[in-house]
């Protein structure tokens, strides 16, 4: 079971590089109301986050550079930035390189219980692969949402 979560999941990151690919940069910054975040966000939350929950129970490094934390992670928001965000092709460059590295996770290490639980929210995990599931279920919604986005900015304007 914990080799099919390891390819799902590089299925859901495949999905993700490759419909990303295809929304022209100049989308990746439009804000329509009501949302709170852009396609660059979206994009780079979804970096973040992996990184974030993988590296924590995992042996799992992607080298994100450290400013992406100040722009990426939850609570943050584009209004607020004050540093210059990362290219598209940065971002996508990587979503790759974690997609190498989903390749290296020994499946067996999805199996292992946690010291303690880990709660986010209302939510408890207890293995590492519940974590390692719920990182692609969040995924899937943020690409959900950029590709929402994309929909959205490319439409004319009224």
């Amino acid at each position: 079971m914990s080799q099919a979560m390891v390819n799902t999941a590089k299925t859901v990151r495949r999905m993700a590089i490759g419909r990303l690919q295809g929304v022209p940069e100049e989308l990746f910054d439009v804000q329509p109301a009501p949302f709170n975040n852009t396609i660059r966000w979206n994009i780079g939350h979804m970096a973040v986050t992996l990184d974030q929950f993988l590296s924590r129970f995992l042996p799992f490094d992607s080298k994100l550079p450290e400013s992406y934390a100040a722009l990426f992670s939850s609570g943050t928001r584009p209004a607020d930035w004050t540093i210059e965000p990362p290219s598209k092709e940065e971002l996508l460059g990587y979503l790759s390189e974690q997609l190498e590295n989903l390749g290296t996770i020994p499946a067996e290490a999805l199996d292992k219980a946690l010291p303690e639980p880990f709660l986010l929210g209302t939510m408890r995990f207890d293995t590492v692969g519940e974590i390692f599931s719920f990182a692609f279920i969040h995924e899937a919604m943020h690409l959900t949402t950029a590709a929402n986005l994309a929909k959205l900015a490319s439409q004319p304007q009224a």
